[in-house]
């Protein structure tokens, strides 16, 4: 068995994050998750309703691997990134990151992998890897998926070659943190304004606030969008609450990264930002909950209020980036 020494297989509640406190940690930089994702600017929104999809999908993140990726270079990490069509040079791209001591993040379809529960194929899911045997992989994955885990090689391979949605071809990478590392709190204001600035700036009517107020507008008609309702809602409002969200749609994790920001630094801005996303924390719940309860009665009248309650998010999320894109100013004043 070939494993990394030293590794703190902490699982947390997201999958990108967890992978990338493996990661992180094992370089000597131990960050909250709510931190990890703030710094990544991870929080967004999107309304996506492809021509091959069965029910529209919310989402509360950028892009699988955007993270990762803002991450890197808010901190000044190195980011070394492999992909490749060959199944035999991804392994081998894992195998020598194993071998010379360095945990390796890897972007998969989570469908394949022994562990997990739930059998829907999901190619944004990510990972960190630690060790291999002659017949196994061992992972670090969330905490709702066992946090320390392994899975067969062969379901490795599966899932790291599934192509579809979101999927990446056999996507590994490694992080490498610069030995004059400066403080990442001195990162989170390009990390704040950068993440404001997308969302209130989206280049679609699908994403940031322009896309929460469609939603609110779409979600009035789904119990005609679907010949399910009583499948389709409820998973959707599972989706929203449990799946690697951290809760609230990832509202949770930037309201506690906010709070973390208001200890260390002093802004009026960073603490309207805060008080509006502690609000729509507790908002997106019961906008999920009201989306489950139409899809088990059939009473439209739930997605009539769900949708009046994601029009007051819109305007609501707007006001909280709008305060905190002016932090930048703030601070250089």
């Amino acid at each position: 068995m070939t494993t990394v020494t030293d590794i703190d297989a902490r699982g947390t509640q997201h999958c990108e994050t967890t992978a990338l406190g493996v990661l992180l940690r094992h370089q000597g930089l131990d960050l909250s998750e709510p931190m990890l994702f703030g710094l990544g600017s991870g929080l967004s929104f999107i309304y996506w309703d492809g021509k091959n999809m069965d029910f529209p999908f919310l989402g509360g993140r950028v892009k699988p691997f955007a993270l990762t990726g803002s991450l890197a270079t808010t901190l000044g990490l190195e980011l070394l990134t492999r992909e490749t069509t060959s199944p035999r040079k991804a392994w081998d791209n894992v195998a020598a990151s194993i071998d010379a001591g360095h945990p390796v993040g890897l972007q998969l379809d989570s469908y394949y992998l022994d562990y997990f529960g739930s059998k829907i194929h999901f190619g944004g899911h990510v990972v960190a890897m630690y060790g291999y045997d002659d017949d196994n992989a061992y992972l670090v994955d969330t905490d709702q998926q066992g946090g320390a885990v392994s899975t067969s090689l062969t379901s490795l391979a599966q899932a790291r070659a599934a192509r579809g949605p979101m999927t990446a071809k056999h996507r590994s990478f490694t992080l490498t943190a610069p030995g004059d590392l400066p403080a990442p709190h001195g990162r989170i204001v390009p990390a704040i304004t950068a993440c404001a600035d997308a969302f209130l700036n989206p280049p679609i009517a699908n994403l940031g606030h322009r896309g929460i107020e469609k939603a609110g507008k779409l979600v009035r008609t789904w119990l005609q969008r679907t010949d399910n309702p009583q499948r389709d809602l409820p998973q959707t409002a599972l989706l929203m609450e449990k799946a690697g969200t951290g809760g609230a749609l990832f509202r949770n994790f930037y309201r506690d990264f906010l709070a973390e920001c208001t200890d260390l630094l002093d802004s009026s801005h960073l603490r309207t930002g805060h008080t509006l996303y502690a609000e729509a924390a507790t908002l997106w719940p019961e906008v999920a909950a009201l989306i489950r309860e139409a899809g088990e009665s059939g009473d439209a009248q739930c997605l009539v209020q769900a949708g009046s309650i994601l029009g007051d998010l819109s305007r609501m999320e707007r006001e909280a980036m709008q305060a905190l894109s002016r932090l930048g100013n703030e601070t250089r004043a």
